[in-house]
């Protein structure tokens, strides 16, 4: 039977209605500060904490909840004769439910954070301040405890419990199962709320790779499956800005595991360009990219790229999409159109295709630069690295061969470097200056990726010029290049047998620049 309920939340969807049904079935509510309030407006018998231990709040409100007359009430284990002797001693009553959920230092940080990666001059102490202030200590302590005795104590911290809570109340009981669910809850929540405190001090004062890490992740939704229909799949999201999981969808069925990846992947290739840009992809690479002097153009030079593949794919744009391109895009089967906006007209062309999925994405319109780590899952852990952004990228670009790229030859080079960039290696990029022509993707040999990406070229390779994102390691790769016609070569650089790649080069007066960096894709 509940004699005894605290309750203390930040969060107060259905609070009333829930205490008003304690209230109904006997339940002495203990409460504090700006909870005690609103249950008294509406009418209902609270105790504060501070009449009920003796102790008065102090420190601004920093210790309320601190006491042994509430934690032991909470912590002494029914079933322990040393335990009651001790609450009876010194006057100690059971609590039997404990209500709480914590202060809202997540939605401070995520506000925070965002400004922050802004290029402007913040002051990080008053941010720091306002979040330390924000990070709850006798809440969770309230919980943990709470959790740890889950046999004797009912612990609730989602208001979204407040029903069935009741519902079991009124038939007898809650079971012990329940019991045990609820405290699971906790301490993934209070685990949570702590890893977003670390998280966020770590990204205010960054200090590289932590010896002690937990992810503040939480699941959005599930998802209807994964990879493949036998694989169940959920949508977990960090607290960071921005967030590919914040995009509204417009219209269309619920974004898949699939949707996820190749939306990823689109909307970072899409930012590497301040060029009106479209980028079409399929199975997580590009099968067509092209910049425009507006992005009509630039779609119809994107899908000229490979029709074929193009089907069935994503397409993320880094402008607001019109109705002309709408009209046009309609023509095909897509997954996915994500762009920073789509006007009314747009929209209403759209309208016509249901199940296509629209997410607006502002931050589209901006160079993209994500935050933290990128992690892989191996057996057993995560291999964690630097996202792969490079500061300046050609700074350390030099020219190997006796002929220098022409001016356009050299708008095309640095077009192709984006793409390449974004590829599944080993990957070899051909195009012009505004548009890819044919890619070489994800070939364990570098010449059978040179020769798979002319094979998928639609037209002429006469005149492009080609992107690796490793090194040529032999001559072969340049006899494919010069015999479809390319005559200006960007890699990396670095093999043992760079000379040879050179002459090869030289001999069919093909222009040739080293960057000096890689951009394998894995």
């Amino acid at each position: 039977m509940i004699k005894r309920a605290l309750i203390s939340v930040s969060d107060k969807r259905g609070l009333v209605d829930f205490a008003k049904e304690l209230d109904k079935l006997g339940v002495e509510i203990l409460s504090t500060g700006g909870t005690a309030k609103t249950l008294r407006d509406s009418g209902i018998k609270v105790i504060d904490v501070s009449q009920y231990t003796g102790f008065p709040e102090i420190m601004d409100g920093r210790v309320k909840t601190l006491h042994p007359l509430i934690h032991g009430g909470i912590l002494a284990r029914r079933d322990n004769k040393e335990d009651i002797e001790a609450m009876e001693r010194l006057g100690i009553k059971p609590i039997d439910m404990v209500v709480v959920n914590l202060y809202p230092f997540e939605s401070v940080a995520k506000k925070h954070l965002s400004q922050i990666l802004q290029p402007s001059d913040l002051n990080l102490q008053a941010f720091l301040e306002e979040a330390i202030e924000n990070i709850d200590i006798g809440g969770p302590t309230l919980l943990r405890a709470s959790a740890k005795n889950y046999k004797d104590v009912i612990v609730i911290v989602d208001p979204d419990d407040y029903s069935s809570i009741i519902e079991d109340i009124k038939k007898g009981s809650v079971s012990i199962e329940k019991k045990f669910e609820l405290a699971k809850k906790v301490f993934s929540h209070t685990a949570r709320y702590d890893a977003l405190i670390a998280d966020y001090f770590e990204k205010i004062s960054p200090s590289g790779f932590k010896k002690d890490w937990t992810l503040p992740l939480k699941m959005t939704r599930t998802l209807r499956y994964g990879e493949n229909p036998h694989q169940k799949a959920a949508l977990y999201a960090l607290n960071e800005s921005p967030s590919l999981i914040d995009a509204d969808v417009l219209q269309g069925k619920e974004m898949s595991f699939n949707n996820y990846l190749d939306t990823h992947s689109a909307v970072l290739l899409a930012t590497e360009f301040s060029e009106p840009v479209c980028v079409i992809v399929k199975h997580n690479n590009p099968c067509g990219v092209a910049i425009g002097e507006n992005i009509h153009t630039a779609y119809k030079k994107a899908f000229e790229c490979d029709p074929v593949s193009a089907f069935g794919g994503i397409i993320a744009f880094n402008r607001v999409v019109d109705k002309e391109t709408a009209s046009e895009i309609i023509n095909t089967f897509y997954e996915v159109i994500v762009a920073p906006d789509f006007d009314k007209d747009a929209l209403e062309v759209f309208e016509t295709k249901k199940n296509l999925r629209l997410l607006r994405f502002p931050s589209l319109s901006d160079k993209i630069q994500p935050s933290g780590f990128d992690l892989k899952r191996i057996l057993g852990g995560f291999i964690v690295q630097e996202w792969d952004k490079v500061d300046n990228e050609f700074s350390q670009a030099k020219v190997v061969t006796k002929r220098q790229p022409t001016d356009e030859e050299w708008k095309a080079l640095k077009f192709a470097w984006k793409v390449c960039k974004h590829i599944k290696s080993n990957a070899v990029v051909y195009a012009k200056e505004d548009r890819t022509v044919g890619l070489g993707i994800g070939q364990t040999s570098r010449v059978f990726s040179a020769k798979i990406g002319a094979m998928h070229a639609l037209s002429s390779l006469k005149g492009t010029v080609v992107a690796s994102d490793g090194f040529f390691p032999f001559r072969d790769n340049i006899d494919v290049l010069a015999q479809n016609g390319v005559t200006s070569i960007i890699q990396p650089g670095g093999s043992v047998r760079d000379q040879e790649v050179i002459d090869a080069a030289n001999q069919y007066n093909i222009a040739m620049v080293f960057t000096g960096i890689r951009h394998f894709r894995h």
